[in-house]
């Protein structure tokens, strides 16, 4: 190679210096020749080639891109490093010409054969020239699918010290619809030794095809599977010493677990591979460990409608569906939640509206024959009160000396009323907030932390700062890319957490939004089928955290995890695998939330202007909005002719709460169909208070009754509203009664009698209206009607017809003075 004009550097392992050398050289020239490697276009060829010794022989890589050369080598026990790269003049390993696919061949010293892997654009070759089955195309173009799938079902331990043995099982399935041979599985560690950066790791996790950066396989530590047929699906065991992983020292690496060719010409291709990171943390590794705060939300979308049944014992709450029944049931997700929670070093996260709506289960309750309707008699007897009463004692006993935050009430979007037009709904929300508290200490026994905000995807920006400040919330938990602290001047770098002062006097909780964007994203199975991705989340988990302990080994700085809202059993029980390891390990120490905002720093809003799409179509539009306005002016409008104005007007306030809820993001159809079930309660329920139509009635005499019937539609007495009377010709007939107050008991009616004097015979129009008597404003439509009077007194009529001569004599004699002049 030296005479092709390959520079050779040989860098041995003398010492500390010299590592760190090898490995900044290595990182480096890795992620150099990792580019070069994979071709930009046809005109293209790249070669690899690489040998690995076991016990201290060299290995190289080479890389040929328009002819040039890179040759890469890494010690494996004391052994040399040779790197090289030539500018012109070496040609591909592989048999491919400048127009052919890049074709890679890798051979171990200790066990020889072949692998090929890497891109190509139109072919890929072992190194005799064969064509491998099952390469990947090159960037840019489609990637051809691999034969066989690969998943991993379980990996012990999930974090590896000193010594040991790494165990991995999984099964392979052959998806190409024929039959293939007998195959191989082996394991490779990534060629780069511990990932660095947590950009690596989702590189690592992006990464499709098999590259040299994946490492050679590990020699004589593989599996032999019989041939597959066609949609065959086999299981696969692996012991590897962990000594032959040829670790480093402490650090996520890229684990690759890989299916090739066993038998025949083409022995080494590779047919399938899975990828994961392997967490390894040595007994002497002395990191300080981050201070770490885990949230555990225990919340559930609403539930509780608007709508009562009354009895003569008691107020029936009605709830739109019975789902709550199965969730607080043994095996729910909230039961086991709080059976999962109790005990661990978590701050539980809990929303009052949950609380109150077991309560409400517990001491009876109905369901709505659909979602949303308005009639209360037509529901039926809920069945989940013993399961409600059972998980609140659970709650109860799990949350005992443990940190609560209670949210405010039925947990609002607070992101959508900032940017929609929230405002007029704030003092009702802050009511509720208040309230929602008390609830929680009382229910639970505990002295819940209230004040703290939770917008939607973390996202948090001056409007929203300033609507949560309205709200009473002093604390918002932020995702680390929208706030800065003092002097920062990007958002990459570090793992920076913890709290950060803003002017207004909001403190914002930054949380690892690298790690609440995973376990957002993941929704595993429960049971086997789950597995693979549970083992997934796990070590991409686990490696996060040890590499975000490893950008600052000695700083003390804080770690804040935060689940998704309605945080599914299997993120559940992974996020507590992963505090468990990475605190036995070493690297992860639990926190509390108050000791998470203790001494936060100065900082400020980054003002983002990349505030993405799909959340932006999840908020709650601004007509609902202005629908739930108007529902809470009609809530107070209805609360002024209730003799129990107290407690419907609590039902209605909690119900506009929960129609502006965050959870209501995860289905737009249940947010619009909750509001409608609000409003046509309130619809209907106003509309209960009426005036019975009347066509004519007959007045009979100058001094008479007229009889009006109110009819009370509501389960409550009716009061608070008056009646008046207008007619139409007050010099034929004027009513003597100007209002007449209205009380009526509840689901019936009342006749209210309106006396009125006429003056002649003949028909006059009325019309007649309720009012409210607090403030005089008119209550429902008007009712217009015809008075027949008959048999008026003559002496009423002759008073009528004087009264009449005498306002025409004035008239005359106003326009003869008015002549004169």
């Amino acid at each position: 190679m030296a005479g092709a004009g390959v520079e050779v550097v040989v860098v041995g392992r003398g010492g500390t210096y010299g590592r760190t050398v090898v490995a900044t050289v290595t990182t480096i020239l890795v992620a150099i020749t990792s580019v070069l490697w994979t071709p930009a276009g046809p005109a293209e060829a790249v070669g690899s080639a690489q040998g690995r010794g076991v016990h201290g022989g060299a290995m190289a890589y080479g890389c040929a891109v328009h002819g040039g050369a890179t040759a890469y080598g890494r010690e494996s026990r004391g052994g040399a490093v040779t790197q090289g790269r030539g500018p012109s003049g070496c040609t591909a390993v592989s048999g491919c010409g400048v127009h052919g696919a890049a074709g890679t061949s890798h051979g171990r010293g200790s066990s020889g054969g072949s692998v090929v892997y890497g891109p190509g654009a139109s072919c890929a070759v072992t190194a005799s020239g064969r064509e491998a089955h099952g390469a990947s195309t090159a960037r840019g173009a489609p990637s051809r699918r691999y034969p066989v799938s690969v998943e991993l079902a379980s990996l012990t331990p999930a974090v590896v010290r000193q010594g040991g043995e790494l165990r991995v099982s999984g099964r392979v399935t052959n998806t190409s619809g024929r039959r293939l041979g007998a195959v191989r599985i082996g394991v490779r560690i990534g060629a780069s030794g511990a990932i660095d950066t947590r950009g690596e790791l989702s590189a690592v996790a992006r990464r499709t095809p098999l590259t040299r950066a994946d490492g050679p396989e590990v020699a004589n530590r593989t599996a032999r599977l019989a041939p597959l047929a066609t949609g065959a699906e086999r299981g696969f065991r692996l012991t590897v010493p962990v000594p032959d992983l040829e670790l480093d020292g402490a650090g996520a690496y890229a684990l690759t677990v890989n299916v090739v060719r066993a038998d025949g010409a083409r022995a080494g291709t590779v047919l399938g591979l899975t990828r994961t990171h392997l967490s390894a943390y040595p007994d002497a590794t002395r990191l300080e460990p981050l201070r770490t705060t885990v949230l555990w939300p225990v919340l559930d979308a609403p539930r509780m409608e608007a709508l009562t049944l009354r009895t003569q014992d008691s107020v029936l709450p009605v709830f739109r569906d019975d789902e709550l029944t199965a969730a607080f049931g043994p095996g729910g997700r909230l039961r086991r939640l709080v059976e999962m929670g109790k005990g661990q070093p978590v701050t539980w996260v809990l929303d009052p509206d949950l609380i109150v709506q077991a309560q409400a289960m517990a001491d009876g309750y109905r369901v709505a024959r659909t979602p949303g309707d308005s009639d209360p008699r037509q529901a039926a007897e809920g069945e989940g009160g013993e399961a409600a009463a059972d998980w609140l004692a659970a709650l109860r006993t799990a949350v005992r000396g443990r940190e609560v935050i209670a949210l405010p009430y039925a947990d609002p979007d607070l992101t959508s009323l900032a940017r929609g037009g929230g405002a007029p709904l704030t003092g009702l929300l802050r009511r509720a907030s208040r309230t929602g508290r008390s609830v929680v200490d009382r229910a639970l026994g505990v002295h819940a932390r209230a004040g703290v905000g939770w917008p939607a995807g973390g996202e948090l920006d001056d409007r929203i700062a300033r609507y949560a400040k309205k709200l009473g919330l002093d604390t918002v938990l932020a995702s680390g890319a929208g706030v800065a602290t003092a002097g920062e001047l990007v958002s990459e770098g570090a793992t920076d957490d913890g709290a950060v002062s803003l002017e207004g006097g909001t403190t914002a909780l930054r949380y690892d939004a690298a790690i609440a964007s995973l376990l957002f994203a993941s929704h595993p199975a429960a049971g086997a089928s789950g597995a693979p991705a549970r083992l997934l989340l796990r070590q991409r988990l686990l490696a996060e955290t040890l590499t975000a302990a490893r950008e600052l080994p000695n700083a003390r700085r804080e770690l804040v995890m935060v689940p998704p809202r309605r945080m599914p059993l299997a993120v559940a029980r992974v996020l507590l695998t992963v505090v468990a390891e990475g605190r036995k390990a070493g690297w992860l120490a639990p926190a509390g939330f108050a000791a998470a905002l203790r001494k936060p720093t100065a900082g400020r809003l980054r003002g983002f202007d990349g505030y993405p799409l799909a959340r932006h179509a999840a908020e709650l539009p601004p007509d609902r909005l202005a629908a739930v306005v108007r529902d809470r002016r009609r809530m107070r409008a209805l609360a002024k002719v209730l003799s129990d104005a107290r407690a419907t007007a609590a039902s209605v306030r909690a119900a506009l709460a929960r129609s502006v809820a965050t959870a209501w993001r995860a289905d737009p159809a249940g947010a619009a169909s909750y509001q409608r079930g609000v409003s046509r309660y309130l619809t209907a329920s106003i509309a209960s208070v009426r005036l019975v139509p009347k066509s004519t009635v007959v007045v009979a005499g100058g001094s008479a009754t007229i009889p009006v019937t109110v009819d009370n539609g509501l389960q409550q007495d009716l009061t608070g509203v008056e009646l008046r009377v207008l007619s139409s010709r007050p010099e034929r007939l004027t009513a003597r009664d100007r209002a007449v107050p209205v009380q009526a008991s509840r689901a019936v009616s009342r006749t209210v009698r309106i006396r009125v004097e006429a003056y002649a015979n003949g028909p006059v129009l009325l019309t007649a209206r309720l009012y409210t008597t607090a403030d005089g404003r008119p209550w429902g439509a008007p009712m217009t009607f015809t008075a027949d009077v008959r048999s008026v007194p003559s002496g009423a009529v002759l008073f009528v017809l004087g009264g009449t001569g005498l306002i025409v004599l004035a008239v005359a004699f106003r326009l003869r003075r008015a002549r004169r002049r």
